[in-house]
């Protein structure tokens, strides 16, 4: 781990990135807590850090602005990397830099995921080849078509392929999120967490859109 006992996650950020597919893991990750009765005095399991291709503020769809807490070249090493979707990742499959930035983390990190879209740079990236692996529906054709070495899963929520885990569309990275909490922290911490954020806890698949 890098920090203490903590986990690192870095959430990648770009221009036209979805913002529930970044804010919903970075909502999960960061609030989950070890002790309910301490959650206000401790720091969690997840050390987690925004990061940027460049400083200076991302345009969000929608418009909303963020700042990353890091660069890409400036990012520390990282435990675990997150990969988000949105608009933005169909010109983000062109950004060479980004995208051997992505391959060269998501190999160095203990375990690489993507939420709706973001499988999209994923597999860009060679990361999902030989790998299951899901997005938001509605790229779900363009993900086979694209990547016949993905075994496309089409009816799971989220797919746990080992150090590589992907989700559907964006309100699916709460649930890809809380699974992490689960494998890193076990049920409780993720039961505990789940009603503290008064979210529906374990999920199933028939979300599945």
């Amino acid at each position: 781990m890098s920090t203490g006992n903590r986990r690192r996650v870095g959430i990648l950020l770009f221009d036209d990135v979805e913002v529930l597919d970044f804010a919903g893991p970075y909502e999960v990750l960061s609030a989950a807590r070890l002790d309910e009765a301490t959650r206000w005095e401790t720091d969690g399991p997840f050390e987690v850090l925004l990061v940027a291709e460049k400083a200076g503020p991302v345009r969000c769809y929608g418009g909303m602005q963020v700042l990353a807490d890091t660069t890409l070249a400036e990012c520390p090493t990282l435990d675990l990397l997150l990969v988000p979707g949105g608009w933005g990742t169909r010109k983000q499959t062109g950004n060479d830099s980004l995208i051997a930035w992505i391959r060269e983390r998501g190999r160095q990190a203990e375990l690489t995921a993507s939420v709706c879209t973001g499988a999209r740079l994923l597999a860009t990236a060679g990361l999902l080849d030989g790998r299951r692996a899901t997005t938001h529906w509605n790229s779900l054709a363009w993900l086979e078509e694209s990547f016949p070495a993905v075994k496309v899963e089409r009816d799971m929520h989220v797919v746990d392929d080992g150090d590589i885990v992907t989700s559907a569309g964006i309100s699916a990275g709460i649930e890809l999120s809380l699974a992490l909490v689960n494998r890193y922290c076990g049920e409780e911490v993720t039961r505990n967490l789940a009603r503290y954020m008064e979210y529906r806890y374990p999920y199933d698949n028939s979300r599945r859109v």
